[in-house]
Formats: C-alpha cells, sequence, structure tokens
C-alpha cells in the first residue's frame, strides 16, 4: 500500500527546495483531516498553501457504477498569495480540497468551486478558480497516477458569473487585459466587458 499523503509531502518538500512549512489541519465531521502547508515567503514576498489530503482518495464520479480505488485522479490545490496569511483561508482551502470526498466533485483544469461565502474576512472573493499549477504533479508508484497540483485562484462573485457565462480562459484574458495581479489578496476584482 502507497502511502501517497507522504509521497506528495516529500514532493512539495523538494518542490519548495526543502523548506519546512507551517501547517494547521482542519477536519470536517465524517471526513478525514486535511492539512495546510504554507510555504514561504518567497522573493517577491508570495506563500503558497498547499492542502494535503485530498489525494488520500482518487476523485471519483458519485454516480459512476463501479470506482476505482488506485486508477481515479487524485489532486491537491495551492493558493498563492502575497501578504500576511488571511484569518480564515486555511478552512476555505480545506473545504475546497474535502469536497471530492464530501461532494463528490472532482478536482481539474478550469473547474470553478463557488463556496458562497468569504473565502477569508474581509475578502470579497468566494470561490476559487482551479488551474493547471507550477508545481505540476508529483509521481507515484505503479500502477497509481501521479497526484496533479492545481492552482486556486480566489475569486469574486462577479468573476465567477463571468467564468460561468465566457469560461475560465477568458477570465484568465480579463486578468491580463485590465492588470489584475492575482496574488494580491487585497486586488480589485477584474471588469470584464
Amino acid at each position: 500500500m502507497v502511502d501517497v499523503v507522504n509521497t506528495v509531502r516529500a514532493g512539495l518538500a523538494e518542490h519548495f527546495g526543502g523548506a519546512e512549512p507551517v501547517s494547521a489541519k482542519v477536519t470536517f465531521l465524517g471526513a478525514d483531516a486535511i492539512e495546510i502547508l504554507r510555504f514561504g515567503p518567497t522573493g517577491d514576498g508570495t506563500y503558497h498553501y498547499v492542502s494535503l489530503g485530498c489525494s488520500r482518495n482518487p476523485m471519483t464520479d458519485p454516480m459512476a457504477m463501479v470506482s476505482d480505488d488506485v486508477a481515479g485522479p487524485r489532486a491537491e490545490v495551492v493558493v498563492a498569495l502575497r501578504g500576511p496569511t488571511p484569518t480564515g483561508l486555511a478552512r476555505s482551502i480545506a473545504v475546497l480540497a474535502s469536497s471530492p470526498v464530501v461532494e463528490g466533485l472532482v478536482l481539474e483544469p478550469d473547474a470553478l468551486i463557488d463556496l458562497q461565502q468569504p473565502l477569508w474576512e474581509p475578502a470579497p472573493f468566494n470561490a476559487f478558480l482551479l488551474g493547471v499549477g507550477e508545481i505540476g504533479e508529483i509521481p507515484l508508484p505503479e500502477p497509481y497516477p501521479p497526484v496533479r497540483i492545481l492552482s486556486a485562484t480566489p475569486i469574486t462573485a462577479t468573476e465567477a458569473a463571468w467564468v460561468r457565462l465566457k469560461g475560465a480562459e477568458a477570465m484568465r484574458l480579463a486578468w491580463a487585459q485590465d492588470g489584475v495581479d492575482v496574488l494580491d489578496q487585497g486586488r480589485r476584482a477584474a471588469q470584464p466587458s
């Protein structure tokens, strides 16, 4: 039996140059604990908040007749932000990371996960837009597939509506055109037209 969580932890430590992260555990009734690891800051003051525990089990469609405990996709999420750690962010990341077990969601690039409450106080963000992260994948021994580390960008209700209407790539293009810095936790929302 592969210890997926410790393998992912080792892969994350390697990616971040062997740095020892600050960690917090969040537990929800009926689900395994999710650990949130905080790496950083980097040279520009960016912290990386990474879930650990989502990949413990493969993500499966709850409507599937048969689930595959080995070959199903596995993922963790990373939120990158500059500035001090926002109060409540760890819990929001844990809610996101536990959603495959609790709600049967499959986390994948371009998915919009709306928590319908502020991701931290007093944030205007209430949803995450998932994308392909800079960390990439952490390999597991065969026959297990690698664990994907997905970026999770906090977004506002207006931006979430735009994603639903136009798609994730249109939102990223609007951020680029508006000069929106998604790493700035005090940023303004994009005003796509």
